[in-house]
């Protein structure tokens, strides 16, 4: 076998819980794990990862085009996830890079769970509750009357692995209206599920919930922005845990204070890890929760061992299964 040096990149949960995973790594080369800066990219993170031809990767950081043509030599960039919006494709084929991702179906109950589970605490105030009767103010508890889900007009965006998954879990867990965009939408899953086409204006006029769960590209950048928000009836409730970069921050701001959202529920920023000066944690009435969707026991023994298969089958001088670039 040659000389193999692997990184784990900004990845707080690969390897943590099942140290078979790490053991199968430390049988192929030297295995570090390596934090950087969210935000670094190019040549900067070139020398940083300079002399590891094996890569792990988190959502951050950005392997861009000037990355790939300052690092010395990557076999494979696996990442511990569904998304590759971080990896510049196109660069990486280039600099005979291979680039796969987790299998969607690994991710696609414990993301869309995740997203009905901070919905539904964003509705029914569950955290201020469970923080009253924690402090011994059960007095109040008539201050913590919420909105209920079942029989809502509900909108998702985004209908693919885990857009359909909250569909399914919200038409027939929650017997409501489901209002799904998506250009690319299976109209045989969805006249199978009663669940309605729409267009985007017509889903922000009519919905009552909105679910975020499309890939983050040009067209679908802020496509939550000051334009849409005035589209939506009042006191709408948002769940996103796709991209942050879905959403206008600014504009969301101002739609809550305005009262157009009534509550919102995010697992994910423009900037990870954020921290708790983002204008988000003015509102009593938004959840935040630290890009932890996928992380079930199930779904990260999942996710880790692909990432594992993958560097084993590259060294083996196999093709890594879903892989996004091909040689």
């Amino acid at each position: 076998m040659g000389n193999y040096r692997i990184a784990i990149v900004n990845s707080s949960s690969f390897g943590r819980r099942f140290p078979s995973q790490m053991e199968r790594l430390e049988k192929i080369g030297e295995v570090k794990r390596i934090t950087v800066d969210g935000a670094m990219h190019g040549k900067e993170l070139a020398e940083r990862l300079s002399g590891y031809n094996i890569i792990i990767a988190s959502i951050t950081p950005f392997f861009d085009q000037e990355f790939f043509e300052y690092k010395d030599e990557l076999l494979l960039i696996s990442r511990h996830g569904i998304g590759y919006n971080n990896v510049d494709l196109e660069a990486a084929k280039k600099h005979n890079t291979l680039v796969s991702i987790v299998w969607p179906l690994i991710e696609r109950d414990a993301v869309a769970e995740n997203a009905v589970a901070n919905l539904l605490c964003v509705m029914r105030i569950t955290v201020e509750a469970v923080n009253a009767a924690r402090e011994n103010r059960w007095s109040e508890r008539a201050q913590f009357v919420g909105h209920g889900l079942s029989g809502k007009t509900i909108g998702v965006i985004g209908c693919g692995n885990i857009g359909s998954r909250v569909a399914e879990i919200l038409k027939h867990g929650f017997n409501s209206r489901l209002l799904a965009c998506d250009p690319l939408l299976d109209k045989a899953w969805a006249a199978a599920h009663d669940i309605e086409e729409a267009d985007l204006e017509s889903l922000l006029r009519e919905a009552d919930v909105i679910s975020l769960n499309c890939t983050l590209n040009e067209t679908s950048y802020h496509i939550l922005n000051d334009e849409a928000f005035n589209k939506m009836k009042k006191g709408v409730y948002i769940t996103n845990t796709a991209r942050g970069d879905l959403i206008d921050e600014e504009a969301v701001c101002r739609a809550i204070e305005s009262g157009i959202v009534k509550g919102m529920a995010v697992d994910v920023m423009h900037d990870e890890p954020s921290d708790n000066s983002h204008p988000y944690f003015r509102y009593d009435n938004v959840i935040v929760t630290p890009h932890t969707s996928a992380y079930t026991i199930e779904c990260l023994e999942g996710m880790g061992d692909k990432c594992v298969s993958d560097v084993e089958r590259v060294v083996n001088n196999m093709m890594p299964d879903c892989c996004k670039v091909v040689l």
